[in-house]
């Protein structure tokens, strides 16, 4: 999503940061925790890093395999968030788009901000994104696709890095990746002002918009950003 907005749904402090990295970004850093079908454990988000920016953004849900979602090959429906389908009424997507990897989303607009995409391979659907309150994120071994609450959806294959580390992303921004627990890893975004920013994973992959740079986290620590 847009860093810009605000949503009911957030349980934690927020802040955005400005379209460029380079600008003075503004108040408190995010954190973004992925929600999805798995369990994992419950490690506390990191609250020492000073914000100095906004975001107003939780990660899509997903449901994966510690490297990451299912292949768009598998046979079965993989949920990548919390949300149960099309949504009341919607017996048909309100467009179709083309993914990098040759599948395809059918996105359906359920509510304000509230988008669901299912990722169609072969005529089976084999994963779910999500956006109810928050952007959506998913490593599909290998490909990245990010769902935000406007609606808008990328993929991408490549650009990624494995954490734990420090890593370069689009648009001049960084990331560190720290392992904080099993399938949980945490990335600080951080801008020339600082950290604007926190993705974290619960179990499940996780993803935000960064007013127009596209980030996902995976839950085995793959970090990648498309532009």
């Amino acid at each position: 999503m847009n860093l810009q907005k605000r949503t009911s749904r957030q349980a934690t402090a927020e802040a955005r940061p400005v379209r460029r990295a380079g600008l003075a970004l503004a108040a408190a850093s995010l954190l973004v925790v992925g929600g999805t079908a798995c369990e994992s454990d419950g490690a506390t988000p990191a609250g020492d890093a000073a914000p100095a920016a906004s975001a107003s953004t939780e990660p899509g849900d997903q449901t994966a395999s510690p490297s990451g979602a299912r292949s768009p090959d598998a046979e079965e429906d993989v949920t990548a968030t919390s949300g149960e389908g099309d949504g009341p009424g919607k017996s048909s997507p309100d467009r179709t788009e083309k993914l990098v990897d040759g599948s395809e989303a059918r996105i359906t607009k359920v509510g304000e901000q509230h988008y669901v995409a299912k990722i169609v391979s072969k005529g089976a659907v084999v994963a779910t994104l999500e956006t109810d309150g928050h952007d959506a994120g998913l490593n599909a071994n290998g490909m990245f696709v990010a769902l935000t609450l406007g609606g808008d959806l990328a993929s991408w294959m490549g650009n990624d890095h494995q954490g734990p580390g420090t890593f370069a992303l689009e648009g001049g921004w960084k990331a560190k990746v720290t392992k904080v627990g099993e399938l949980r890893y945490r990335a600080q975004i951080i801008g020339h002002d600082g950290v604007a920013g926190t993705l974290e994973t619960d179990g499940h992959d996780t993803g935000l918009d960064a007013n127009g740079v596209y980030i996902v986290l995976s839950n085995g620590g793959v970090i990648s950003s498309h532009k």
